[in-house]
């Protein structure tokens, strides 16, 4: 089985090379540092709107997606941040903006991630939006491998065989 004839459909594991461009033409990610992404069809392990552009392509197969916010990392919500106070933050923390951080939400016991927006003298304003929010997503997509998934992989959800740097 070589994958000759396959094309990508749910439980179907999915190499892709791609780079991703915002409106302004700047190029934010890339395989060429990682190398090709690889995951499960329909797990949602990517942004819906890629997902369901893929479907049906076959290996070599190329495109270009474009992936409006609401199919994407969702429209920019400007309510949904949270102000804390600095000594909420481990003394000795480098702290900058657009940094990473993970919080529990207290009601679900549910990790989320904020990023840090700007950085008062006795605060921090944490930003939830996803840093894409908003943004209209250009992918330029090659699909280089499809395989059928395992079935620990679709009982998993989720390609078992290289890193995911997402």
């Amino acid at each position: 089985m070589n994958g000759k004839n396959l094309v990508v459909a749910d439980n179907t594991v999915v190499r892709i090379e791609y780079s991703l461009t915002l409106q302004d033409g700047e190029v934010i990610d890339s395989s060429a540092e990682d190398g090709p992404l690889e995951f499960l069809q329909g797990a949602q392990e990517i942004i819906p709107g890629l997902e369901a552009a893929l479907y049906g392509m076959s290996v070599g197969e190329r495109k270009e997606v474009v992936v409006t916010p609401d199919l994407a990392y969702g429209e920019y919500d400007p309510d949904d941040y949270q102000v804390l106070p600095l000594d909420a933050f481990e003394e000795g923390v480098e702290l900058e903006p657009g940094m990473e951080i993970e919080f529990v939400d207290e009601e679900s016991g549910e990790p989320i991630t904020g990023y840090i927006s700007e950085i008062q003298p006795n605060a921090v304003v944490i930003d939830f939006n996803h840093w894409l929010a908003g943004e209209t997503l250009h992918f330029d997509v090659k699909v280089v491998g499809i395989r059928p998934a395992l079935p620990d992989e679709v009982a998993h959800g989720h390609a078992h065989s290289g890193d995911h740097h997402h």
